[in-house]
């Protein structure tokens, strides 16, 4: 139904929770194990492009032109000119990001040493607080730094391993993520007991990250017996096994002939060929396509419904009533409970506009078989009278390179937050690829607030899909403490190396009081390759899309700053991280924001008509479905005997769908979202209708407005994750009633509109 890169959203919890090394340890390792790439902080993942369906009135396109600066004109050169800039030589001049001992492969694993030598002194002083109160108080600080400690090294292997071309880097970037994953099992063994810290007096931010270190300690089984903790470990491993068995099936080509077939029909009834509209040709592919697509072995089903099941007792032995109740605890939703009221009212609001979709749907069925009377769309027809589309702007636009579109990114930056974007010259060994570009992120107040590298072409052996990789997080280092009780003789180089590791990643800004871990990311993209006879990369409109997309992410750990990076910028609640990257798409919809790709005047253009795509609805209305087949699958229910996962999918579309259940078919195999996803599949539908609100709410009169972007930054970005989300809305929305976060505030979600969003099931 829509394309996934089930690999990517496998590890959409897991990374989230891998930068709290203390949280879960023996269910991390099982999901990281399982799946083959994960991305540093909050992982993306892509569905097929978004078509636009809401646009502002008419406008003149060309009232907002800006004349190009320097730094304009520079990213175009940057990007458009297919010479490189990077700068290289026989020898490194430094190493990765800047990092002076990271010249070879070995120094990535020496470094992995070194971080585990210094972590269990870390380690060992957090175990040894209650001897002290000034050491209970300093408890929060240094479960961050030790989950930061590990962490700057494992997102630095992390996108070594799916970004590197040379595979002795690889083979070194995974010696050193296993390393790293071994020493967080071993933490998993202590019996963290910090409990009393929350009774400490902690400003805001703390108490949320002591919060979140503390629910996650409960989920990880701390306060279990031994027995049950030897069941904990047993449970995590057999759904280590079962996860990866799972995405194995997930992945699996399905029925490629029958599909094939359907393509052949496509084609053939266009041309009036062998198979005519209506034969009994036509009718048998189009209803074998979507049985063979869609079947599974029962052997598909059985992994799954054991992880199911392995799930619902793991969450059991731990107290929690279901996997979906331990899981929603500390997302904005709370509750399965919450969950359904917002699935209930959006399946409310959207139903009557899907419902005209499949009256259009059809009339045209009925078209091309020249019937007397309306025919019922079954589940084949959907993808048949809904041809793809390319997704196109709301406006006639000049080909749109990459170099333009970044100028427009910045200008756009300048206009919201004073903050524009840099290139910078990479120097020989800081970067990965002569196709990476270095960005540095300017504040115009507070001078370099962080840095971007963009690796955005196509490449042999680069991983797929678009990502966001936060390989360093915001942090405030100033009261870090030197500490070395302990040391191991013989030691001290190794934990110098460390050391010095971190010194590099520290900066005073000015206008700003304390030391600060600068964040630091790279986009991954594979945009087509640019060439001397071809001239610069263009970029296709679900390109730029996805372009703004990743960009919401980056500027969210740009503006993200945080004194915890365990709060910072994108490491926040599952079913909120979303939100500035979708809200990002809906710029797109502006004539005034697409008036900044101009690099110089031009004529005065007009919107035109841009007409919603029909299955839109249809689309939106079965994303909710498989939302609520989540929960479903996620509760209690999955332990009653006998469970069956078919049926209970094939009872949610006959009894709330618009589209029979097809007999044989088991889609649910197939739905990988399942094991990265498990019970927050909704967060996507969440956040894009939270984003439409507030794009109509707060952007869409003035998109350019400082003040207005100055409030977002105030009352969203700059926090991470460091506040409770539902009252980062509400402020941003002026709606006290949804501070509350309560059922009818997830009611009050639902009801918001989401069909005129630029984003059908889309990219994250």
């Amino acid at each position: 139904m829509w394309n996934q890169d089930v690999n990517v959203l496998a590890l959409k919890k897991v990374q989230q929770a891998l930068h709290r090394p203390i949280a879960a340890l023996q269910i991390l390792m099982a999901w990281v194990t399982a799946s083959g790439r994960a991305l540093s902080s909050k992982p993306k993942f892509r569905f097929r492009g978004c078509l636009l369906a809401h646009h502002d009135p008419p406008r003149n396109f060309a009232t907002h032109f800006i004349p190009a600066s320097v730094d304009d004109k520079n990213l175009i050169t940057v990007f458009d000119n297919p010479q490189s800039t990077f700068r290289s030589s026989p020898f490194p001049v430094t190493g990765l990001f800047g990092h002076p001992t990271l010249t070879q492969p070995a120094a990535l694993i020496s470094l992995a040493d070194a971080t585990v030598v210094r972590a269990q002194l870390l380690t060992n002083r957090i175990l040894r607080s209650r001897e002290s109160r000034d050491e209970m108080l300093k408890v929060v600080k240094n479960l961050d730094r030790l989950s930061d400690m590990l962490c700057g090294v494992i997102d630095l292997a992390e996108l070594v391993r799916n970004a590197h071309p040379d595979r002795l880097w690889v083979d070194a970037a995974n010696t050193a993520y296993e390393t790293l994953c071994e020493f967080m099992n071993v933490l998993n063994t202590h019996v963290w007991s910090e409990r009393g810290v929350l009774k400490a007096t902690l400003r805001p931010e703390a108490y949320q990250t002591a919060l979140i270190f503390w629910r996650d300690f409960e989920k990880s089984g701390i306060d279990l017996p031994p027995a049950d903790r030897n069941k904990f470990v047993s449970l995590s491993s057999d759904i280590l096994v079962l996860g990866r068995q799972f995405l194995e099936g997930a992945n699996a080509p399905r029925a490629p002939a029958a599909i094939k077939s359907l393509q052949l029909q496509a084609q053939f009834t266009q041309r009036d060929l062998l198979i005519y509209p209506g034969s009994m040709q036509a009718q048998m592919i189009m209803r074998s396509a979507p049985e063979e697509a869609n079947s599974s072995t029962p052997d598909q089903i059985e992994v799954l419904e054991t992880l199911l099941r392995k799930r619902a007792e793991l969450a059991q032995l731990v107290g929690r009533e279901s996997f979906a109740h331990m899981t929603l605890d500390d997302k904005m939703a709370k509750t399965p409970d919450n969950v359904y009221n917002f699935l209930d009212a959006l399946m409310k609001h959207t139903r009557p506009f899907a419902r005209r979709a499949l009256h259009t749907l059809s009339q045209r069925k009925q078209a091309h078989h020249g019937l007397a009377a309306l025919p019922i769309i079954q589940a084949w027809d959907r993808d048949f009278y809904c041809p793809p589309e390319p997704p196109a702007p709301p406006i006639p636009l000049p080909p749109l390179t990459l170099g333009t579109v970044f100028m427009a990114l910045s200008r756009l930056f300048q206009h919201l937050y004073g903050i524009s974007l840099r290139p910078a010259t990479s120097v020989s060994g800081e970067v990965w690829s002569n196709d990476v570009h270095k960005l540095e992120v300017v504040d115009q107040d507070k001078g370099i607030i962080g840095w971007i590298y963009a690796d955005l072409l196509a490449r042999r052996g680069k991983a797929s899909g678009a990502a966001h990789y936060t390989v360093r997080c915001s942090r405030r280092t100033d009261d870090d403490d030197q500490y070395r009780d302990g040391t191991v003789e013989g030691m001290e180089l190794r934990i110098q190396e460390s050391e010095e590791f971190e010194a590099v990643k520290r900066h005073r800004l000015p206008n700003q009081e304390g030391v600060f871990q600068l964040p630091l990311v790279v986009l991954l993209c594979e945009f087509p390759r640019p060439s001397v006879v071809k001239g610069p990369t263009i970029l296709e409109w679900h390109e730029v899309l996805t372009l703004f997309h990743e960009m919401g992410h980056a500027m969210h750990s740009m503006i993200g700053r945080t004194e915890y990076q365990n709060v910072a910028g994108t490491r926040c609640a599952t079913d909120f991280v979303e939100l500035p990257s979708i809200l990002m798409e809906h710029f797109l919809n502006s004539p005034k924001v697409l008036s900044l790709f101009a690099l110089e005047d031009s004529t005065s253009r007009q919107i035109g008509n841009h007409h919603s795509d029909p299955c839109q609805a249809i689309d939106t209305y079965s994303q909710i479905l498989l939302a609520a087949v989540d929960q479903v699958y996620h509760s209690p229910a999955v332990l009653d005997s006998p469970f069956d996962s078919t049926a209970e999918l094939a009872k949610l579309h006959d009894t709330r769908g618009l589209i029979p259940h097809v007999p044989g078919t088991s889609f649910q195999t197939q739905f990988g979202h399942l094991f990265g996803y498990g019970a927050t599949y909704y967060s996507y539908l969440f956040d894009r209708a939270i984003a439409s609100r507030v794009w109509r709410n707060v952007f869409s009169n003035d998109p350019l407005d400082r003040e207005t972007g100055e409030k977002y930054k105030r009352e969203v970005l700059r926090w991470g994750g460091g506040r409770d989300p539902w009252q980062m809305v509400s402020s941003l929305l002026e709606e006290p009633g949804l501070a509350a976060g309560d059922v009818e505030a997830m009611r009050e979600v639902g009801m918001w509109k989401i069909e005129d969003d630029v984003g059908q099931p889309g990219r994250h």
